[in-house]
């Protein structure tokens, strides 16, 4: 009997520590490592920088819709290769364009992402922008330091350090390679060019009523693009037409009519249409081309996307609407077509008619200082529609909280089905503001859905 306790005992021993050792096993193989990729970060870091950046934009002197888009590109495509090691599905774009020699991560490192992307920010922002406002500025270094100060904490000093030198790194190799781009690089202190006179004759542009300023960035269609071509073209506008019957009159006085409503309090829609979208007025709101990162950050925070999603949107949105300002202004030059209010007063011989573009206060309103075919607002819309739909899906219902809660114009929230439904409305609504014509609007949309396409194309996996 007690042999068989014994025999009993030896087993129970055996078999204890055998299921011991097995669950130790399972316990140590159900161990999971830990995450460092980019897609293991919220999105804080992108979507606060782009707020800022937009601030920076709105208030810094010099940063026409174009000259703003190209910013925001580079700006885009340094926070994609700084999280690029991060991103295992994703491909650098550095073997893609010519010249653009970025630093090579060092795979013994696991980089902070967050850290790294907010010393790249701080870096390309403070370059793009070396004439920053002192309160845009100040904001600047408060935000690099309290992201720090909350991030520090998570990491070892030497991935801190090594995180803030990769940003910096990169940030250093993308704005190098901006400074080849003579065409386009410190575009703020070339908006014109006294030397530029704008061909004469019937339908051409001249400078515009009521302050007939200089041609805004005339050469802005030699500048290097992130993916269109100049291939990219619109068809050729109406023929130019001064007889009541042509479709040119046509469409002119459409322009006419609805603001003659919007005058008269009627057509409320319209109006509305037009202030949400304007984005025009210096020094008020961020720029056409900024409103588009401004929802692409309302569709990431609704999404709750990750770190990995918000750099790729950011940068595909910076290069759509880049190359849409690029593309447009060359086209806008080529046609070199007249503006409604220049054929309205002087065809149509209404000379007291205006757009309700931007007032000054003193009942005062203009006109953009460059050819009216094809719309700027219209191409940079349509692009970012374009990749913003590649993103997140052809039927995403989003409120536009833009300017919500403006006092100076009817910034009331619009809502939409789809980024194509904004971009198609965001093209109209320059013809109840005055300053386009129909055709314009509508070459716009084609010409930035095909910038779009040719951004989603590049070689992002």
């Amino acid at each position: 009997m007690i042999n068989k306790l014994h025999a009993f005992g030896k087993w129970s021993f055996c078999a204890i520590f055998l299921i011991s050792l097995i669950t130790a096993c399972q316990e140590e193989d159900a161990v999971t490592p830990v995450d460092h990729s980019a897609a293991s970060y919220d999105n804080e870091v992108v979507i606060k920088w782009n707020e800022l950046v937009l601030e920076v934009e709105r208030y810094t002197p010099g940063y026409l819709p174009p000259v703003a888009a190209r910013s925001l590109a580079y700006i885009g495509l340094t926070a994609y290769e700084t999280a690029i090691p991060g991103m295992p599905q994703n491909k650098s774009l550095g073997h893609y364009y010519a010249g653009l020699e970025l630093p090579v991560a060092d795979k013994s490192i696991t980089y902070h992402y967050p850290i790294a992307l907010n010393a790249a920010y701080a870096s390309m922002i403070t370059r793009l922008y070396p004439t920053i406002p002192a309160a845009q500025f100040s904001a600047l270094v408060t935000l690099q330091n309290s992201l720090n100060a909350k991030y520090e904490s998570d990491v070892t000093p030497a991935v801190y350090a090594a995180s803030v030198a990769w940003g910096q790194a990169v940030a250093d190799a993308v704005y190098s390679w901006s400074t080849t781009d003579p065409a386009g690089h410190e575009g703020y202190l070339h908006n014109t060019d006294p030397s530029y006179v704008p061909p004469s004759g019937p339908g051409r542009w001249q400078p515009t009523y009521p302050n007939y300023g200089k041609p805004l960035l005339p050469h802005w269609g030699d500048v290097r693009m992130f993916a269109a071509s100049t291939d990219d073209r619109c068809d050729d506008p109406l023929p130019f037409s001064t007889e009541e019957s042509s479709e040119f009159y046509v469409q002119a006085k459409e322009t006419e009519n609805k603001i003659n409503l919007i005058r008269q309090g009627l057509n409320y829609e319209d109006k509305w249409i037009a202030q949400f979208w304007s984005d025009d007025c210096a020094a008020l709101t961020f720029s056409p081309a900024g409103r588009w990162i401004a929802i692409a950050d309302q569709a990431l925070i609704n999404t709750h996307a990750n770190l990995e999603k918000a750099v790729i949107v950011q940068a595909k949105v910076g290069m759509a609407v880049c190359d849409a300002g690029i593309r447009c202004w060359g086209e806008k030059y080529r046609f070199n077509l007249l503006r409604p209010v220049d054929y309205i007063r002087n065809v149509m011989g209404h000379d007291d008619w205006n757009s309700i573009m931007c007032p000054d206060g003193a009942g005062q309103f203009f006109t953009p200082q460059f050819p009216t075919y094809p719309s700027g607002h219209g191409t940079f819309g349509a692009a970012a529609s374009e990749v913003l739909t590649a993103e997140f899906g052809q039927h995403f219902v989003m409120t536009d909280n833009c300017h919500k809660d403006r006092a100076e114009f009817n910034g009331t929230p619009r809502t939409f089905s789809s980024f194509y439904e904004m971009a198609q409305e965001n093209a109209y609504s320059r013809i109840p503001l005055g300053v386009h014509f129909r055709m314009d609007a509508d070459a716009a949309v084609d010409l930035g859905y095909k910038v779009g396409r040719r951004v989603n194309s590049l070689p992002w996996q």
